[in-house]
């Protein structure tokens, strides 16, 4: 396990800088094709080209691992490119893979469209019941990917059941772990091969950082996905490796008081007229409320969604009026905001696809931020109001 500290140390000269500095060198130059040799065949240590590592990606992936309990973790461009990485960088032609039918809109994509182009066939399954993901296996199946609550129903996976199935046949499981973090679930720990972050949303929580993070149990299988996402140029911008750093320095107080917030505001909706249901795991009607202390270690997080009578004109309302709460298809900011996954995450499908599974026009998810729990409700019944009256 690499050595980790609150700040690393970065000495120049006599002193020690304070925060890490920002190294953009796109190339780094080598004293000699000897030593150039020992750098490569991993007798010392340094850089080469950018796009093959540089300092401020070491330090995010270092961080991130020490949250994990990993160790090697790669960071890349975007939670996209993460998925990238192990999609693309394992799975070859002939392949299987099953993943979770609530999976992010564009890892359901890739899953649909793009990987059937390439040869690899795909089947979705129910993450929230391993039944169903043992029915979706195939001998050729090679990995099974799940985010460990969906988007954005917040359904739990039943994750021990599929990582035993997993091991039972051989099969790679990786976890896409964005919306729990490991504040709430160590994947590795509890039997998954492969973990994915979009370190975009709670990891580096500020709405000002594109990245993705990928990390394997086994260093083999992780530099297979290292190698492929140096070719395909899945590089992180070492500024916004910086900047998440920042981040990942108060993740631990920001989960904290989000998650206090979301609790709050879950119990304020639940109650509210014109609200049909209310979906948060912390809540003993949640449909996986049992899963949740097993599974999450009691830690239900920062998302929640809920649903309003009215259809469209309801939603639109209910958004011009919560003044200060953001509509946008993102989450883990300091700020709460707010989707419609009808009209962004799950537009591309079907509105009979989108009922089959719970999203109705009148479906929002939020993102907690850090605001104080009775601003936010006040908000939020400003919002519920002009719904009502539309």
């Amino acid at each position: 396990m690499r050595k980790t500290l609150m700040r690393p140390e970065m000495k120049t000269g006599v002193s020690t800088p304070v925060v890490t500095p920002i190294m953009p060198a796109a190339v780094y130059a080598a004293d000699s094709p000897d030593a150039l040799d020992a750098q490569y065949e991993g007798r010392t240590e340094g850089y080469t080209y950018a796009r093959e590592g540089h300092p401020n990606a070491d330090v995010v992936a270092t961080r991130i691992d020490a949250l994990e309990g990993a160790e090697g973790g790669i960071v890349t461009g975007s939670g996209m490119a993460a998925v990238s990485a192990a999609l693309l960088g394992l799975l070859s032609s002939g392949d299987h893979v099953v993943g979770a039918d609530q999976l992010y809109g564009r890892s359901l994509r890739m899953m649909s469209e793009d990987l059937p182009r390439l040869g690899i066939a795909t089947t979705l399954a129910d993450a929230g019941d391993a039944d169903s993901i043992a029915q979706a296996l195939r001998p050729e199946t090679r990995m099974v990917l799940i985010e460990l609550v969906s988007n954005p129903t917040l359904r739990l996976a039943e994750l021990d059941g599929i990582a035993a199935l997993c091991r039972e046949r051989g099969i790679l499981l990786a976890v896409d772990n964005t919306f729990t973090t490991p504040a709430s679930v160590q994947p590795l720990a509890r039997g998954a091969d492969i973990v994915i972050h979009s370190v975009t949303k709670l990891l580096a929580g500020h709405a000002d950082v594109t990245l993705g993070y990928v990390v394997a149990k086994d260093p083999a299988i992780n530099d297979r996905m290292r190698v492929f996402a140096v070719t395909a140029g899945l590089t992180p911008s070492p500024f916004d490796c910086w900047l998440a750093e920042r981040g990942l320095m108060t993740f631990g107080l920001r989960f904290e008081k989000a998650q206090e917030t979301a609790g709050a505001l879950a119990e304020f909706l639940s109650g509210q007229p014109g609200v049909r249901q209310v979906l948060y795991p912390g809540r003993a009607d949640h449909p996986d409320a049992a899963r949740t202390q097993a599974l999450l270690r009691g830690r239900p997080g920062t998302m929640l969604s809920f649903e309003i009578e009215g259809g469209r004109p309801a939603a639109n309302a209910f958004c011009e009026a919560a003044d200060g709460v953001a509509f946008a298809p993102t989450l883990g900011d300091v700020g709460t905001t707010l989707s419609h996954p009808a009209s962004s995450s799950h537009r591309a499908l079907t509105p009979e696809g989108r009922a089959a599974l719970g999203i109705s026009e009148g479906f929002f998810r939020v993102s907690v931020g850090l605001e104080e729990p009775e601003a936010l409700c006040a908000t939020f019944a400003e919002g519920l109001a002009a719904a009502r009256g539309a």
